[in-house]
């Protein structure tokens, strides 16, 4: 999948998530913002813009993204926007300098949390705000369930990055207070993922997903096929007149850097 088709599809899937990310962050005209685990950028280019007398930055471990990040920042006229590869868990960004610290779904991650939000936290002025969005627990994204459901029917899936660590409130509001955080806050977002535009478009995503891939390598060439048939039916299920689509819950985590 080429990193165009990748920022795309990601962008495509999270649409309504973005919505509501967007609402809570409510950027200012003079904020400068840190978005983190940025990906291609949308997220990055959105704050820059309703940051007009402010800056926004994009972090992300990935040199393929960020060149497409850097790529559609130039194309749309942004000068207030800049990305960096680094890891968010020892980057040396600015003390005290941004207002805002935002996430969509790039804090899961982290080896040691407490390491990268106390990071995040001395990169943002006193008082300055999180806003993240995570997914809540694996059984409550149908999405997960059913990839794994038919991955697992040819045997275990191969393991891989966590993307539900974040997933426990009790777990992430000691994580946040750790790091210097307070008024920790936790709003359920019910929104479901796009995930393309016919059965087919949605199989190709699906195909592209790490533990999907991975599993299927290891398999046999008849193993591999009953596995994409069993996708290829969970997708018809979920076709609309307007895509597939998938129910997911995430959390959007708000808090204050002390």
């Amino acid at each position: 999948m080429t990193p165009r088709a990748i920022a795309s599809g990601y962008d495509a899937e999270l649409r309504r998530h973005n919505e509501v990310l967007r609402r809570t962050a409510d950027v200012q005209p003079v904020d400068h913002i840190l978005d983190i685990g940025c990906g291609t950028g949308q997220t990055t280019r959105e704050a820059a813009r309703a940051a007009n007398a402010g800056s926004a930055l994009g972090v992300d471990v990935s040199p393929t993204a960020l060149d497409r990040a850097r790529e559609v920042a130039f194309a749309e006229g942004l000068s207030n926007v800049s990305f960096a590869c680094a890891d968010v868990q020892d980057h040396r960004f600015p003390q005290q300098h941004f207002d805002l610290a935002i996430s969509r779904f790039g804090t899961m991650f982290f080896g040691d949390p407490v390491a990268a939000f106390s990071n995040i936290g001395r990169a943002l002025r006193p008082g300055g705000r999180l806003v993240m969005m995570v997914w809540q627990a694996r059984e409550l994204n149908e999405w997960a369930v059913v990839i794994r459901r038919c991955l697992e029917a040819e045997g275990p899936v191969a393991a891989g990055p966590d993307a539900f660590s974040l997933a426990n409130q009790h777990d992430v509001t000691d994580i946040l207070h750790a790091a210097g955080f307070t008024g920790v806050t936790f709003a359920d977002v019910d929104e479901p993922v796009f995930y393309g535009a016919d059965v087919e478009a949605a199989l190709d995503w699906i195909r592209g997903f790490t533990c999907t891939g991975e599993s299927v390598q290891r398999l046999g060439p008849a193993a591999a096929a009953r596995i994409v048939e069993r996708l290829r039916d969970e997708l018809v299920i979920r076709l609309t007149a307007d895509g597939v689509w998938f129910d997911s819950r995430a959390w959007i985590v708000t808090a204050r850097r002390r």
